[in-house]
């Protein structure tokens, strides 16, 4: 009788399933895609690989997420060498004096289960400017493949002017706007074993290797 009146003290709160977890970016799937305009002729596609990072992400509250993305510049790819250099050079993105671009959230707005914008501060070339990521929930689940870890997976779009962190060469060639894609997958921190609940997922598509 005595235990059942001290557990009637502790609030039911405390017996609730505490679904924010860390996660680690996996580079490997992880991908920042870029389009920008080249000269009125057409947009050039360029992605960036290798991606590292941090998240804190509860699917039944996205206001409780944090993420913390470090992007290596050098390690963009246009389709071409020498365009390659020319995107790397100091006139551009400055690859040697900044070689990596980074984006910590500040806060998340919740539009609905799979949806948000994740605001944060994006640091590139030097300048830092605030940024709103429109994301999308893909899944949430333990992964098919070992580790067998539970894995969440997202896509996010913006937009953002290259003037605005200090790009302004080759006016008459290259477009301001760029328009960028991140899809991004992470995986749960702890062991596979620990994993004795996982949120449903809110795509019934199944995951790629």
């Amino acid at each position: 009788m005595r235990s059942l009146c001290l557990l009637a003290l502790v609030p039911a709160a405390s017996f609730a399933r505490d679904t924010l977890a860390g996660y680690t970016l996996d580079p490997v799937h992880t991908r920042v895609m870029f389009a920008i305009s080249h000269a009125g002729f057409s947009n050039a596609l360029g992605t960036v690989s290798g991606s590292t990072g941090t998240l804190v992400f509860d699917p039944d509250d996205w206001t409780r997420a944090r993420v913390d993305v470090r992007v290596p510049v050098a390690r963009i790819d246009l389709g071409d060498g020498d365009w390659n250099k020319a995107t790397l050079a100091k006139s551009l993105l400055d690859a040697e004096g900044h070689p990596e671009a980074r984006f910590v959230s500040t806060r998340v707005e919740p539009v609905d289960a799979t949806h948000a914008r994740v605001v944060g501060d994006l640091s590139l070339r030097g300048v830092t400017r605030e940024v709103v990521l429109d994301v999308t929930l893909n899944a949430i689940k333990r992964h098919p493949m070992p580790p067998f870890r539970r894995t969440v997976g997202f896509s996010a779009t913006t937009q953002l002017s290259r003037a605005d962190f200090g790009i302004t060469a080759w006016k008459s060639v290259i477009g301001d706007e760029v328009e960028l894609r991140i899809e991004a997958e992470a995986t749960y921190d702890g062991k596979a074993d620990d994993d004795t609940t996982i949120p449903p997922s809110p795509s019934t598509q199944e995951p790629t290797p």
